[in-house]
């Protein structure tokens, strides 16, 4: 069963069709991680943008800042977008919905020019910080560290009696009928 976002960021319509067909599943992955940020994203409030569970932690605002400038790095320089300047990815004002129509439209414009790219492009080796990597390695690397993040802000997200939303599956705070969780030894002997 797909998952089904409340508000989706990125909706199905809107996810580019890959010039390489065996390639899709890239772009169904970053339209919905990016949906998972934004669902995430949308549970703070401005007054939580200074929010830090520890000292040595990030602010909300700060966690956000990084998602958006480390994506900036990781398509411009490490895959070759031709990404804007980093002043031009990050909102003016310090409110989530500002930074969510950031998140959104800079994956936009990176799906489709990603969605262009044959297969040899994907598999080219480039650099990537000190070594060498295919892109397409690079650009799971990428979906990895925004499921890293995103799982920060999520803990944030309890750690301020906000609701967390559901990402994967159903969480304490969201859940639907037909949710199976695998939650038991039971459950997770089902076929």
């Amino acid at each position: 069963m797909p998952m089904m976002y409340r508000n989706p960021a990125l909706p199905e319509s809107e996810i580019p069709q890959s010039a390489a067909a065996p390639f899709q599943h890239l772009f169904d992955t970053y339209a919905s991680e990016t949906n998972k940020v934004v669902s995430v994203w949308r549970e703070f409030s401005l007054e939580d943008m200074n929010y830090r569970p520890h000292r040595r932690s990030s602010t909300v605002q700060e966690q956000m800042r990084h998602q958006l400038l480390s994506e900036r790095r990781f398509f411009g320089e490490f895959l070759g977008t031709g990404e804007p300047g980093p002043s031009e990815v990050l909102p003016s004002e310090p409110d989530p919905a500002d930074f969510i129509d950031k998140m959104r439209d800079l994956a936009k414009r990176r799906l489709a020019l990603l969605a262009a790219k044959d297969e040899r492009w994907w598999l080219e080796t480039v650099s990537f910080f000190d070594v060498r990597r295919s892109r397409i390695w690079i650009f799971w690397r990428r979906v990895l560290h925004t499921a890293h993040h995103r799982a920060q802000l999520a803990v944030y997200l309890r750690l301020l009696d906000k609701p967390v939303p559901s990402v994967y599956g159903p969480t304490a705070d969201a859940t639907w009928i037909g949710a199976d969780p695998t939650n038991s030894e039971d459950a997770a002997r089902r076929a």
